[in-house]
């Protein structure tokens, strides 16, 4: 079974980590850092892990912004986030600005942010640098963090 699940993910790491990267930034309640470090121990080129991981959870956070801009009825219809969590985003989103989207990628208050900046018609564009630029550098430190630790760098 292990050499079963390791060659899958040899043969189809990245579409495996693009579309797990997506899915957990819309509907899954789980991220792609497992599969992120098994594909660096598997040797792997970590820049194109990192980036594959990036892209495929920012294109998930854009679904779940466009959501958002189609206003509260829609965000009800398919995601059924707790009005705690709504509230509370919306208060951090308020408090703290535009920047609560380089946090995007924490787990239980990330996509919430996102839905709220789609919520609050947030241009595209600096929606699109922040919330990049925070999964890339999360991203960026696990691959460092276990490269570090397999190599010794």
């Amino acid at each position: 079974m292990l050499e079963l699940l390791s060659s899958f993910i040899i043969d189809n790491g990245y579409l495996n980590l693009f579309i797990l990267s997506f899915l957990a930034s819309t509907v899954l309640p789980f991220g792609a850092e497992a599969l992120l470090v098994a594909l660096i121990y598997k040797g792997f080129n970590p820049f194109i892990v990192v980036m594959v991981a990036t892209i495929g959870n920012y294109l998930g956070a854009c679904t779940t912004y466009y959501i958002g801009l189609k206003g509260r009825d829609a965000i009800e219809k398919y995601f059924s986030p707790s009005p705690e969590k709504l509230k509370k985003s919306e208060r951090l989103f308020n408090r703290y600005g535009v920047y609560t989207l380089l946090f995007t990628w924490v787990p239980g208050i990330g996509d919430v942010i996102t839905m709220v900046a789609g919520l609050m018609n947030l241009r595209f564009k600096l929606f699109s640098i922040l919330v990049f630029a925070g999964k890339f550098v999360r991203y960026f430190a696990i691959a460092y963090l276990v490269a570090f630790l397999n190599h010794g760098l």
